[in-house]
């Protein structure tokens, strides 16, 4: 999932993190900005504040669209963040987890789940799922279908072969206990830099994907260009996979919306949004 996956907006002025520390972040020095929060109680809050925040925007944008508030999956993304603001997030209740970069992910999920499963701070809590919703290459895919309950990221049939061998050789180490889900990436501005399969070739690869056991086709993902309006944009996806669900009904999900957009991608029918920045706040900055 592409380099808009964990959002690009600018935070709240005053608002800034640096390196990884036990509360959360460590504010940046030397920058002329007032950080919060300043411990692992604040950071707890805010991440608890932020989740339930969305959540009512989501929950805004489904009446608004005539669909039930469950009808909508949010997956907070904690990209650049550390595993701490992650279990922070599974004890507020966020039960599916999105991460870009494998590097990052596999040690991520490893910690989250250690602190869940009792760390002196609270009972245990089960660990979340975990998505892969940035752009993954085929040599990663052996480590990813370790952790990652789904793939939000499919363009094209190598990526999909090796994801469904992957998938199958966790499978039979017990590395995992149901196949990998995947979501077939559609290209909805036709730039090939950005990732994603054209429209057209969107049945040759479910037909791939479908055709293995230790994977399941779960539906399209689209990223709303950064070119255009998103309703127009989240108007062309309507119709793709309006399409695409009446060769592969199965396929139904629809992993569509970020923090700017969500509401504009719930309105087009969206099943799954990816939200960063709104729960996360600003990427950490790692000061000189």
């Amino acid at each position: 999932m592409h380099h808009r996956g964990t959002d690009t907006l600018q935070p709240p002025a005053g608002r800034a993190y640096g390196a990884p520390c036990r509360g959360g972040l460590e504010p940046v020095r030397g920058r002329g900005v007032v950080t919060a929060p300043t411990g692992p109680a604040d950071r707890a809050a805010e991440l608890a504040g932020a989740l339930t925040a969305t959540r009512e925007r989501i929950a805004r944008a489904c009446a608004a669209s005539g669909r039930a508030p469950d009808s909508v999956a949010l997956i907070a993304v904690t990209k650049y963040f550390p595993a701490s603001d992650a279990a922070m997030l599974a004890r507020a209740g966020a039960t599916d987890l999105g991460e870009s970069r494998e590097q990052e992910a596999g040690p991520k999920a490893a910690d989250c789940a250690r602190l869940l499963a009792g760390d002196g701070e609270g009972d245990a809590v089960a660990a979340p799922r975990w998505h892969m919703v940035g752009r993954l290459q085929r040599n990663k895919a052996r480590a990813v279908a370790r952790w990652a309950h789904a793939v939000h990221s499919v363009d094209s049939v190598r990526l999909a072969h090796a994801l469904a061998r992957a998938a199958a050789s966790a499978l039979d180490a017990g590395e995992r206990t149901s196949p990998l889900e995947v979501y077939l990436q559609v290209s909805i501005d036709g730039d090939p830099a950005r990732g994603g399969v054209p429209a057209a070739g969107l049945d040759e690869l479910a037909d791939q994907v479908a055709a293995a056991e230790s994977v399941r086709l779960a539906g399209l993902m689209a990223v709303a260009p950064r070119q255009a309006g998103p309703d127009a944009a989240f108007a062309r996806l309507a119709g793709i996979r309006e399409s695409f669900t009446t060769r592969h009904p199965q396929a139904a999900g629809l992993s569509a919306g970020m923090s700017s957009d969500l509401e504009s991608a719930i309105a087009h029918g969206s099943t799954c949004v990816r939200v960063g920045t709104a729960i996360m706040g600003a990427r950490p900055i790692v000061s000189p």
